[in-house]
């Protein structure tokens, strides 16, 4: 018979272990999942994913992609959220998430779009990059990844956050529902150019968020884990734990450089990114 010590030991280690187990076994079902998909499609709230750990909200994640390719077609890109701590804040959150980016969710500027275009309709100033060279997958340095991407584009997110009661919303179930993707307007490419002095003007650049000629808005480059393109870093360490790798041709989303807004019918906004080459900026209309 073993020691009492030694069975004392084991019992601890169970009550530890079971918990774990517990958590682990909560992955949304598929069932949960086909729920989602099916709000999503109806731009209808769905039920808050709650109890998730960072675990359930990936696979729950994988599930959810797994719906969204069959209507959308395979994957454009990738979307960093989280990556704001002001959005960490909100959220509850201490860690950047990512999701999914479609073709059929990227829009043309000045594109006209239907205000309730989700069930939990914002916008927000955001900005993409696009990958030139598979290099970019071990950079670990701003200019490491300017070296491997072509374009710099602007961007006005339309995130829609889908679930009955978004504050409730932690990293995991933001994960769980692909970082609230939805569409967004894409402007006109930025050539990028590999240099410390471009490097410094993306951590630097103001970003202006304009709406029917009003500021109600503005943040920095560096309010993206202190440099926006450490988003991409952070990206491509967290895909290669999950056995992705980011390829030429890929779109990054960034993240947020604004507060969550909702839009209004007939709202005009503008983003303005003062201190980049010839000071860019794209706009989107609300019907």
């Amino acid at each position: 018979m073993p020691p009492r010590h030694l069975v004392a030991r084991l019992a601890a280690a169970a009550a530890l272990v079971l918990p774990l187990a517990a958590a682990q076994a909560a992955c949304m079902t598929d069932e949960q999942v086909a729920a989602l998909h099916a709000a999503y499609q109806a731009r209808t709230p769905a039920a808050n994913p709650d109890g998730l750990a960072t675990a359930d909200g990936e696979c729950s994640r994988a599930k959810f992609q797994a719906l969204l390719a069959r209507q959308l077609g395979a994957p454009v890109g990738y979307k960093a959220g989280l990556t704001n701590p002001a959005v960490q804040k909100r959220f509850n959150a201490d860690a950047p998430v990512w999701g999914t980016l479609y073709a059929p969710m990227l829009l043309p500027a000045d594109s006209k779009v239907d205000p309730a275009f989700g069930a939990r309709a914002l916008y927000e100033a955001d900005l993409l990059v696009r990958v030139s060279s598979a290099a970019i997958n071990q950079a670990t340095t701003p200019l490491q990844v300017l070296a491997a991407i072509d374009q710099v584009i602007p961007f006005i997110e339309l995130p829609d956050l889908v679930v009955q009661s978004p504050p409730k919303l932690n990293g995991a179930a933001i994960a769980a529902i692909n970082v609230g993707a939805r569409l967004g307007v894409v402007g006109a490419p930025i050539p990028v150019e590999a240099t410390a002095a471009f490097s410094d003007r993306l951590r630097d650049m103001e970003v202006l968020v304009m709406a029917d000629g009003a500021e109600v808005d503005r943040g920095k480059g560096s309010d993206v884990l202190d440099h926006p393109l450490n988003a991409v870093v952070w990206l491509a360490k967290d895909l290669a734990r999950q056995g992705l790798a980011l390829k030429p041709g890929d779109l990054v989303s960034l993240g947020s450089f604004s507060k969550l807004m909702p839009p209004k019918p007939g709202l005009a906004v503008q983003v303005i990114y003062q201190g980049l080459p010839g000071t860019p900026l794209v706009a989107v209309n609300f019907k």
